[in-house]
């Protein structure tokens, strides 16, 4: 359902002016209702805290009344007689003249002495009950006894506190204050005691008191009060017409009531709940302390708040305050009956008024709908809006025409800004791509040029002494490019970022860099803050002007300043004309300058940390290379010679390794860290074992062990052939056994220490005499156990042999064996290891050693040495390389690995091994043949390493194309030339080998 827009203004608007009527109405309802509320509630506050305040000044002055005259000296006199004579009188008199709310001052005594003053202040009542003359003020009682011991009352009449104008007598009266309540609290409390309010009975009126003993005499002083100050600051306190306040005691009982709330004041003692005003009654009803309360009553809903006024003592005193809720909401009504009737009024006004304006309003708006329409069409042609006799409508017509201009201008602006933001963005993209420096620093001015439209443009970068360095110079009209991509930088004098000390703020790009910001100078030549007769001097010799430039710094986010992009004459577009480089295109540029400085930044740090990579990589083979004088070496070596083939398999485009090429810079370099690192697991392997180039060789060579047992057993002859030369045997006869021992002692050491060296083969029949000799023996006379370290005691077994102790020659003992750790990582199943791994970690027994087959390590100490390459992989393993180095592992781990499965540790086939790892096998093992720093072998020729590397190649260990690779391009010979004594290099056949 649709209604036409006339009619639709006057519906509306009557159905608005409805609304508002009733919503004014009722938020005026409700806002002046809560805000009576609120404004009896703070009117309630303010004027409890008044009266409570008065009743405090009240009590207070009360309380410090008593004190005053509970500490003055004269309260201890004993009463005698009349009292006119004691020193307290004059105290009393002036403090009932002073404060006309004041009833009586009086002291009770220990013995029964009674001193009163009583203040009159024109109280009918007071002089009946008294019966004191006319013209009396002040009464003095007295009630003590005499000299004769009777007790006697006297009443004494004053006009004035000096004037006495009668006196009365009653002999053995019945009042004595020391029963009374106000005297003993006093007595029992160490403080100034404040009564309940009580009748009194003289004068039937309520009336306050305090008292407070006088110290360890017995004595009390207290002062009465009554009422009637009280009830003329309540009379004065205006709540509303209907309202007033009360104060009544814990019984309820009227102290002070305010005159709008009864007829007149009682004039005895009168309950809350005995006087007729029924709002009164609603007291009864509210709780002390709670808020304002809203109570129903007969006569309409009140506002009721009680408040207890509470001495320390405990005594209360009730401050009620009530008032019909109609005294704060009678103008709201009023008020509402206003509204409607001004409402009523608008309606008959506004109706005809809107229905002659409305059809106007209409055609306005269908107008501008129309222009809307184009404009949301990007259509921003077509003449403005017709005019409007409302001048509102009017003004919006012409507003509107004026945005369809701005739009269109804007649209233009943001498109261009669209394209410049797209081109920032794809730089950004770009750069961060980026790895080669020179063509990063050439988009990065480039594309800054680009932005600008610059004529122009030089980047400089921050070198370690502090100077901005030329790197790259554009400039279209001179036709100059210097630097960049491939390109050696500009040979040109730096600016120094400092001179004589201080930072240099004379050169715009110096300065900028200092500051950190921007430096966007329109002309040049009107500038006078940098010098630039430099420039000036340059645009005189290239008959070229220097006009505008713009030079923002290079700052990498959280770090430094790395250098600056300066762009020297803006140019719009499609023109030659110079002008000043605009704010909104210097912002572009510092986004630009942003992302460029940060990947300059992220490439310098991620060369930084390649180049700390490598260093390290290289210090740990250098390590491991440093830990052995005859190994040294072999870590640099094995990569170089790898990373030659390895350029000569890329050249291959025919057979097995046509398919094989490294062809970014990641995979050149993740093969050289895999070749660096092949042997990283030797750092693991003992020297001892590395090094050993004898049988019984750990630490050091135990033959000399060895041969101080044979020099013991040589000894041993000696002295036997001596003894028995002394038991009568023939000297020659003694002489020439011990030489035939002597000979057969040497021979053995002989077999001994040839063992010792080891050799291509041990005989068995050489293994049985070595188990012969190990068999004899001799005679130990020290422990063998004294200077052993803690560890190496725990590998003795059983107790200690008695001294004198047989020995053998040589022998295989359980202290000699050191058992493998069960918790080895060779055993963690995800590595895949399935070399045979030795039970023990090591065996020292010498006659185990002796016995060794071939060379001089056993078989523990073998495994030794080919564990590097688990260690290798378990170290490499743990290290957390990037996606882009994750075959380092592969290609360090597989170099002893053969095409047939009978390599280490994993025992891999020849599908499971990659052409880098196959090349790192035959650079590791080319290495080794050729290495002349071995001590277990003498230096082999060129040609003698080739044709055992053949033979690698005919059992299938290493790959047959490459080792053919190896020969044919010449790989061999260029690293014998720069690795290989001049002695060891010889001729080689290579068409021996090849094919």
């Amino acid at each position: 359902m649709r209604l036409g827009l006339q009619f639709s203004i006057v519906l509306i608007i009557a159905f608005v002016v409805a609304c508002l009527t009733v919503t004014t109405a009722s938020s005026v309802y409700f806002a002046s209702t809560t805000a009576a509320h609120e404004a009896a509630r703070r009117l309630f506050a303010e004027i409890t805290a008044r009266v409570a305040d008065r009743v405090s000044d009240q009590m207070a002055a009360v309380v410090d009344l008593a004190g005053l005259g509970a500490a003055l000296p004269a309260a201890s006199v004993p009463i005698r007689g009349d009292g006119i004579a004691h020193p307290l009188v004059p105290f009393m008199m002036r403090a009932l003249e002073q404060d006309t709310d004041l009833y009586s001052l009086y002291v009770g005594q220990a013995d029964g002495g009674f001193l009163q003053a009583i203040a009159v202040n024109g109280d009918q009542r007071i002089l009946t009950t008294f019966k004191a003359p006319q013209g009396t003020r002040l009464i003095l009682r007295s009630v003590a006894p005499d000299q004769t011991g009777i007790r006697r009352e006297w009443f004494t009449f004053y006009t004035t506190a000096s004037a006495v104008m009668g006196q009365t007598r009653t002999d053995n009266p019945d009042y004595d204050p020391r029963p009374r309540s106000w005297y003993k609290q006093a007595i029992d409390s160490p403080e100034t005691v404040l009564a309940e309010p009580y009748l009194l009975s003289s004068l039937q009126v309520l009336t306050l008191g305090a008292s407070r003993a006088t110290g360890d005499k017995g004595a009390v002083f207290a002062v009465n009060i009554t009422l009637k100050g009280l009830s003329a600051f309540i009379a004065r306190q205006d709540i509303s017409p209907s309202g007033g306040v009360v104060l009544f005691d814990d019984k309820k009982n009227v102290l002070a009531i305010s005159p709008s709330l009864v007829s007149s004041p009682p004039d005895a003692v009168t309950s809350l709940a005995s006087l007729p005003n029924p709002l009164l009654k609603a007291l009864g009803l509210a709780t002390s302390g709670e808020a304002v309360r809203l109570v129903d009553t007969p006569v309409g809903d009140a506002l009721v708040q009680i408040t207890n006024w509470r001495h320390s003592g405990g005594q209360s005193i009730g401050i009620g305050i009530v008032s019909p809720f109609s005294d704060f909401t009678g103008p709201i009504r009023e008020m509402q009956s206003r509204i409607l009737k001004a409402a009523g009024l608008v309606l008959l006004v506004v109706v005809p008024l809107s229905m002659l304006f409305a059809h106007n309003i209409a055609t306005a708006i269908r107008q501008l709908v129309s222009e809307a329409v184009k404009v949301r069409q990007f259509d921003f042609s077509g003449e403005p809006p017709k005019a409007s006799f409302i001048s509102e409508f009017q003004d919006l017509g012409e507003a509107f025409g004026l945005m369809k201009g701005t739009l269109a201008n804007r649209t233009d602006d943001l498109a261009t800004a669209q394209k410049r933001l797209e081109r920032v963005v794809d730089l950004g993209i770009a750069m961060s791509s980026e790895r080669d420096h020179g063509v990063l620093m050439e988009m990065i001015l480039m594309g800054a040029k680009e932005l600008t439209n610059a004529d122009g443009g030089t980047l400089y970068i921050r070198d370690d002494d502090n100077n901005l360095r030329f790197q790259i110079i554009r400039n279209d009209t001179l036709n100059i490019r210097m630097g960049g991509a491939n390109e050696a930088p500009p040979s040109l004098p730096p600016v120094p970022m400092y001179k004589d000390g201080q930072e240099n703020h004379n050169n715009v790009v110096s300065h900028a860099v200092h500051a950190q910001t921007t430096v966007n100078i329109p002309d040049a030549y009107d500038d006078t803050e940098f010098d630039f007769s430099g420039t000036k001097a340059f645009d005189e010799r290239a008959n070229y002007k220097s006009v505008s430039f713009m030079t923002v710094p290079l700052k990498p986010r959280g770090g430094d300043i790395i250098g600056a992009v300066q762009l020297i004459n803006s140019r719009p577009h499609g023109s030659t004309e110079i002008v000043p480089f605009s704010p909104e295109i210097q912002r572009f540029v510092e986004a630009l300058a942003a992302q460029a400085a940060t990947a300059l930044y992220n490439r310098d740090l991620l060369d930084q940390q390649e180049r700390l990579m490598d260093a390290m990589i290289q210090i740990i083979a250098g390590a491991i290379d440093a830990k052995s004088p005859y190994t040294g070496g072999h870590c640099e070596r094995v990569p170089e010679l790898s990373l030659m083939l390895a350029e000569e398999a890329c050249k291959v485009t025919e057979g097995s390794l046509a398919d094989f090429a490294f062809t970014t810079p990641d995979q050149w370099r993740e093969f050289k860290i895999g070749a660096w690192l092949h042997d990283c697991g030797k750092v693991t392997t003992p020297e001892y074992v590395v090094d050993k180039a004898t049988k019984l060789e750990t630490i050091y060579n135990r033959i000399h062990e060895v041969r101080t047992r044979f020099e013991v057993l040589l000894r041993d002859e000696r002295i036997r052939m001596l003894e028995a030369i002394v038991a009568g045997t023939p000297a020659a006869e003694a002489e020439a056994a011990f030489k035939a021992a002597e000979t057969g002692l040497l021979d053995d050491f002989a077999f001994i220490a040839e063992c010792n060296l080891g050799g291509e083969f041990m005989a068995p029949d050489k293994v049985e005499r070595l188990r012969t000799i190990a068999t004899r023996t001799w005679m130990r006379h020290f422990d063998d156990r004294l200077g052993l370290a803690h560890e190496e005691l725990r590998r003795y077994e059983g107790e200690p042999q008695p001294l004198p102790a047989m020995e053998t020659l040589l022998a295989d003992k359980p202290q000699h064996v050191i058992p493998r750790p069960a918790n080895s990582a060779l055993f963690d199943p995800s590595y895949g290891f399935k070399t045979k791994i030795p039970d023990n970690l090591f065996n020292f027994g010498e006659v185990y050693n002796l016995a060794i087959g071939r060379g001089t390590l056993s078989e523990e100490e073998r495994f030794k040495i080919n564990e590097h390459i688990i260690q290798t992989i378990i170290m490499l393993k743990r290290m957390p390389f990037p996606k882009h180095l994750s075959r380092v592992v592969e290609y360090a781990g597989a170099h002893h690995e053969t095409l047939i499965g009978s390599g280490y540790p994993k025992k891999l086939a020849a599908e499971d091994l990659s052409i880098p790892a196959r090349i790192t096998a035959i650079a590791d093992i080319f290495e080794a043949l050729t290495a002349s720093d071995r001590p277990y072998k003498k230096p082999k020729t060129l040609s003698e390493c080739v044709k055992i590397l053949s033979f690698f190649k005919k059992d299938k260990h290493v790959d047959p194309d490459l080792f053919d690779l190896f020969l044919t391009s010449g790989v061999y010979k260029r690293y014998a030339e720069r690795y290989l004594k001049p002695e060891q290099i010889d001729e080689v056949d290579i068409s021996a080998y090849v094919g």
